[in-house]
């Protein structure tokens, strides 16, 4: 698609200069991050696909959790403690119908796809939780405009699909990976707000946890798995004590519209 693109640029200045008068302004295209794009050619994304479109067909979910890594780490086991998320998703999402929607790596333009392909098919659910954006400041390095776009498509998207299904937007977690990182991911957050909270978006609650891993106003990395690897990666991925903070945080929105009271944080 990319290619496709260039190719047409290169097309359009040579056929403009020939033209008589002033040309004609070129309309600008939509950024990638609002593209549907697949990883089909990764072969473990498309088996967890066709997996996950097995899973939806068994058994059609009540609550889609959607979005990347820090989605998908809900299937992690421990030991140690700070992987073991498997016990976090039972207390919070356990016997309300959820199914774990998140790939590794994805970025706004591959849950676009994943959605336009079978992920809002055969079921109608109550609601989702949608965290996405963190891979839009990696390889791609979208800024934040191009992520606010990828996650409105995303909404609405899910709204045209799924018109019942009430949606909780969570903010972009907060890392540390590098200063322009830090900032974008900031004004990624700011822009969702004036978009999504306070209720401006009938059936879009947003959640902004990013006070959940600051302390005294600076990223706490001891709430991250990520320097716990060998080797160490930046501070990006939450652990499963940090995780269930997050899903805490959640439950205000998310329980009102699956009709139940709040689940209660996890002790310890």
């Amino acid at each position: 698609m990319q290619r496709r693109r260039l190719l047409a640029a290169s097309l359009a200045a040579p056929l403009a200069a020939t033209m008589a008068g002033p040309a004609p302004a070129l309309a600008k295209p939509p950024p990638l991050a609002v593209d549907p794009i697949d990883r089909l050619s990764t072969p473990w994304w498309r088996r967890r696909f066709e997996a996950k479109q097995a899973e939806i067909r068994r058994a059609p979910p009540r609550l889609l959790m959607l979005g990347d890594s820090i989605t998908q780490d809900y299937e992690k086991h421990g030991p140690p403690a700070w992987r073991d998320f498997v016990p976090v998703w039972d207390h919070f999402y356990g016997g309300r119908g959820a199914i774990n929607l998140g790939f590794i790596g994805d970025a706004t333009s591959h849950l676009i796809w994943r959605l336009m392909h079978g992920e809002l098919d055969h079921m109608r659910p109550r609601a989702a939780v949608l965290l996405i954006g963190a891979n839009n400041m990696g390889a791609p390095h979208w800024g934040a405009r191009d992520t606010i776009a990828g996650i409105e498509t995303i909404i609405g998207l899910c709204q045209h699909r799924q018109p019942q299904m009430g949606i909780v937007l969570v903010s972009v977690l907060p890392s540390i990976r590098s200063a322009w990182i830090t900032a974008t991911t900031t004004r990624i957050n700011a822009g969702l707000a004036r978009r999504f909270a306070g209720g401006r978006r009938r059936g879009v609650a947003y959640v902004d946890a990013t006070s959940i891993f600051e302390r005294n106003g600076v990223v706490d990395a001891s709430l991250y798995l990520d320097p716990h690897l060998t080797p160490p990666d930046p501070p990006l991925h939450p652990t499963a004590q940090a995780q269930a903070r997050l899903a805490a945080a959640i439950e205000p929105a998310l329980a009102p519209i699956l009709g139940e009271a709040p689940r209660p944080p996890m002790r310890g």
